[in-house]
This record gives C-alpha cells, sequence and structure tokens, in this order.
C-alpha cells in the first residue's frame, strides 16, 4: 500500500471521518477541540502560524482500523504479525520533498511551528506525533516514538524515562561524552507511527517492520546536518542531536496513555540543528491518550500471542483491556490441556510491561465482562489459581508505584488468575442454561402474531408410557428432547405418560441428569456411605 500521510486524510475525509474547519482558531482550543469530537479535525487557519494542524486522525477504533487498510480491528494484529515476520527493508533516496524549506542554525525557530498544549497541566508544548530515529555506533538505527516538551527556539526534552532502545542508546552516548544523533519525523503514515510503536529486540529495524505493514519498503533519505536519516515522505523534519546532559532537566507534566496526568520527568536536552519540511507542510498534532492506544494495542495482542505461541498453548482469543489502557491487563481464553491455565499465565506475564493476566477456558467471551468476572467467581479457588510474582520489572507511568529517583527501573507486582476449569472437576458443573427451543421459538414471531399449533389431547396414557421407555431403553434422552420428540401430543399428555413411569419406578437418570431406565446400565447409583 503506497498511500502517504495526505492520502490518508483524503480518504478520512471522503469517508467523513475528518472535518474541515476554515476559520481562524487559537492554537490553544485545538486539543479540546479534538477531545469533544467524534471527527478528525483539520485546522486550515491557526491564528498567529502559516501552518495547518490535523490532529484526532487515529483517535477512533473505526479510524485506526482505515488507517491501516483493514476491515476489522482484529485484522491489525494479523497485518502487523505479518510485518514483523515478513519485514521489507527500507530504501534510501537521496533528498525528499521534505526538503523543500530548510531553516539551518540561527534559523532554526520552533516557535513557528503550531505546536498545541494539551492539559491544563502541561509544562508546555509538546510535540507528540514525531518518530525518532537514532543511530548507535555499534546497534545502528532504532525507531520510535518520543515526546519533545518544547523549552527555546532550538531546544527541547525528550521523554525518554521507560527503559527502551531508545534510552540505551542515549544513555550509551552520555556515557561516551557525545550527542545522539536524531532525526524526528513529523505528519507521517499511521503504517509508520504503528512500526516505531512495536518495541522490537534490539537491532531489529522497526522502519522494515512498517514496509512489511506496507507491503512496499518505506523511503528514507539522509538528514543535512546529522548523520542519521528521516522518513523522506514526512511533512516536517526536525534533525536534532540529544544532548549529553544526563537526566537532570525537568520535563512535564503531560497527559499519559493512563489517561492520567504524568508527573514531572527528568530528561536530556535535545538541540534542534535544522527544521525542514514541504513547502505546504501539514502540522500532525497526535491526541493523548487515544490515538496512542488504538494503534498501540495491536502490538501487545501479537506480542502475547507470540509468547503463548512459544509456550504451546492452543489460543482461541486474546483481550488487551482498554480498561488497562490496552497495556496492563489481558484476558485469553485457551483450548486447555492440563497444566496450560498457570503455563499461559507465566507466558503472558512474561511480555513487555504486562502485569495482569486472565486465563480463562474457550467457553468464555474475553470481550464480555460480565462473561469473565462469572469465570473468576465460578472456577477460581485463590490458594490453587491465583498467583503472584514480586519484584518484576515495572514501568515508572505506572501511578500505583512510588516514585523513583531518575534512572532507576520501579518494581511491580504481577498478578495471574486462571479462570479455567481446574482437572478432575466434572464438565457437566459448567453447563450453562441453554433454553430449549430457542433456534426455533422466537419472540418477535409471537408479537407479531405467530400461534402453534394444538398437538394431540387424548391417547392411551399406558401405550405412550411404553413408547417412551422403548426410547430410554436405547439411549438416556434429556427431558426436554422427550418432550419434542412426542411433541404431536399436548405437553400434559407427555407428562402424564412419564409420571406413570415415576410411579411405577421404572423412570430413572444417568450421571449426567438424562432420564433413563432405573435397571439399564446408564441409571445413576446413590453414593455409598
Amino acid at each position: 500500500m503506497n498511500e502517504l500521510f495526505r492520502g490518508f486524510l483524503d480518504r478520512l475525509r471522503s469517508a467523513g471521518e475528518l472535518v474541515d474547519l476554515h476559520q481562524p482558531v487559537d492554537i490553544r482550543h485545538i486539543a479540546t477541540l479534538v477531545d469533544q469530537s467524534d471527527k478528525a479535525l483539520f485546522f486550515h487557519d491557526v491564528i498567529g502560524y502559516d501552518m495547518p494542524v490535523v490532529s484526532g486522525i487515529i483517535r477512533s477504533r473505526e479510524r485506526a482500523i482505515m488507517s491501516l487498510g483493514c476491515t476489522s480491528y482484529p485484522e491489525i494484529e494479523a497485518k502487523l504479525r505479518q510485518g514483523i515476520d515478513h519485514p521489507i527493508p527500507s530504501v534510501d533516496l537521496p533528498t525528499s520533498s521534505s526538503h523543500e524549506v530548510i531553516m539551518e542554525g540561527d534559523a532554526v525557530d520552533l516557535y513557528k511551528l503550531p505546536i498545541p498544549m494539551s492539559s491544563i497541566y502541561d509544562g508546555g508544548p509538546m510535540i507528540t506525533a514525531g518518530v525518532v530515529m537514532a543511530k548507535d555506533p555499534e546497534y545502528g538505527l532504532n525507531s520510535g516514538i518520543y515526546r519533545f516538551m518544547v523549552k527555546d527556539r532550538n531546544t527541547t526534552g525528550i521523554d525518554i524515562v521507560t527503559p527502551n532502545n531508545m534510552r540505551l542508546f542515549a544513555q550509551r552516548a552520555f556515557e561516551a561524552g557525545r550527542p545522539l544523533p536524531i532525526s524526528i519525523s513529523i505528519g507521517t503514515h499511521p503504517f509508520e507511527i504503528m512500526g516505531a510503536g512495536y518495541r522490537a529486540p534490539l537491532g531489529m529495524d522497526e522502519m522494515a517492520i512498517a514496509g512489511g505493514l506496507r507491503g512496499t519498503p518505506v523511503n528514507l533519505a539522509p538528514c543535512k546536518t546529522v548523520d542519521v536519516p528521516y522518513i523522506a515522505d514526512s511533512e516536517i523534519v526536525l534533525e536534532a542531536e540529544v544532548l549529553p546532559t544526563g537526566w537532570v532537566y525537568p520535563e512535564g507534566r503531560f497527559g499519559e496513555f493512563t489517561r492520567l496526568m504524568g508527573g514531572l520527568h527528568w530528561n536530556p536536552l535535545v538541540r534542534v540543528k535544522a527544521i525542514t519540511m514541504r513547502k505546504d507542510a501539514v502540522y500532525y498534532a497526535l491526541h493523548m491518550p487515544w490515538e496512542n492506544t488504538w494503534l498501540a494495542a495491536p502490538t501487545r495482542y501479537a506480542t502475547v500471542r507470540q509468547a503463548l505461541k512459544t509456550a504451546g498453548v492452543v489460543v482461541k482469543d486474546i483481550n488487551v483491556t482498554l480498561g488497562a489502557c490496552a497495556f496492563w491487563h489481558v484476558i485469553i481464553s485457551i483450548k486447555k490441556q492440563a497444566g496450560d491455565g498457570k503455563n499461559a499465565l507465566l507466558a503472558a506475564l512474561s511480555v513487555l510491561d504486562m502485569k495482569h493476566a486472565v486465563v480463562v477456558d474457550d467457553d468464555i467471551d474475553v470481550f464480555n465482562p460480565g462473561d469473565v468476572e462469572w469465570a473468576i467467581a465460578t472456577r477460581v479457588q485463590g490458594d490453587r489459581d491465583i498467583m503472584v510474582v514480586t519484584h518484576a520489572r515495572g514501568k515508572p507511568l505506572d501511578p500505583s508505584l512510588p516514585p523513583t529517583p531518575p534512572g532507576i527501573v520501579p518494581t511491580t507486582a504481577k498478578v495471574g488468575i486462571d479462570a479455567t476449569i481446574s482437572e478432575g472437576i466434572p464438565k457437566e458443573r459448567f453447563e450453562r442454561i441453554a433454553y430449549a427451543y430457542a433456534d426455533t421459538a422466537k419472540v418477535d414471531d409471537y408479537v407479531g402474531g405467530k400461534s402453534d399449533e394444538a398437538g394431540e389431547a387424548e391417547t392411551d396414557l399406558l401405550a405412550l408410557a411404553e413408547e417412551i421407555a422403548a426410547e430410554l431403553a436405547e439411549t438416556p434422552i434429556y427431558y426436554t428432547a422427550i418432550a419434542e420428540k412426542f411433541g404431536r401430543y399436548h405437553f400434559p399428555v407427555v407428562a402424564r405418560a412419564l409420571g406413570i413411569l415415576h410411579e411405577t419406578e421404572r423412570l430413572w437418570q444417568d450421571p449426567t441428569g438424562r432420564l433413563c431406565l432405573r435397571d439399564s446400565r446408564f441409571a445413576a447409583r446413590p453414593p455409598t456411605r
């Protein structure tokens, strides 16, 4: 799929998922307007700026699906898996339209970019949609999505508190006393955003994953002032260096994926050496938290599924829940063999920053909270089925953890709940209520006037009782199946015939509750004292 950023905006516009606002709008109002809108918003006239702003383009399930050319949300995970398993290396171009306008040195002025404020608690304007590429002498290129708080015309911070490959690159540069060259590509297609957002192993090229998502290579081009490439089809590119200052400059606060305000972070400084852009560049402001959430969740699905596959667990479905910000909680239904419940928990809790996992049988709908709670209530014994792993790697943004000093990785407790039916428990204990005739008797038909035909009201009850007994001699049958098999009679007629078999103590039941004859091999026997 060769669609670029602007092509995606056009597709959203054609589908009625993007609204163009041509009247003057104060940049301080943009974030709250996007928050109130069920569509993406394109602000053509931002007061005080010569550049339009677009925001909210992947802020819904529907637009996330559209962004990757899919027809359903689960298809996103499959497409991501394709990109991970079959990456396509990027192609290097000599230059691109992102170099139509170039500002270097003293001409660099971040205040010319329409970077909106977001929350009332923000520490300053934040660049939120930059795909960051960095180069390490030993490990090569790494890509990710990070935010940058603007401090002055050519200086920002970079929020790299959480341990990851970009932080490793910055730490290595800091320890070597050198700056870390980076490019910040703003206004890229969601393919590149998703690829960069996938936490790939060290040395794995995230832009090759983006190419696998696209089915065609991502175009890269060289920066002018730093030795690192940028995404050639970007609207705007910042060429910069993470300075070897250490994590000593305050940054934030800012709204996080947790739907909460993050705390004050301590981060390095970034010096912007050049700003390049298209002549008619569009500034993309990624709106937190949902624009992050809808594309972040599939990366968790793919990683959890791979861990379960490695553990040899057969998965029916996975729900990385939105209630946990598509980050910390996962519910997994499995086709269980003995011991698989616990193995699935161990695998799931090993993934990224996953904090809580629930494993259920394949009869449970992982997307129905009531169904999952029912499984926990009816299938779990706390001393047997709940595991707690203490002192596991945590995430600094977890608000339930105490603050940690800069550079210190917090630890967390991970909790797993095995809500599968335990070995040795009879499965008939968990047969759900299923009403007879549910497939043929529909209430709408009866509200619309349907009526049932009356059966025979009289017959030889003794003869009918023997006919029923002959059926039961062959195989046990549930009461409702008898009532249906002899449906040519009024129900009271069948009930009376069965009553005769009861009165003569010939009618009995097998261990699962089906009707049978008392002297048959199927008959249940009372427990011995």
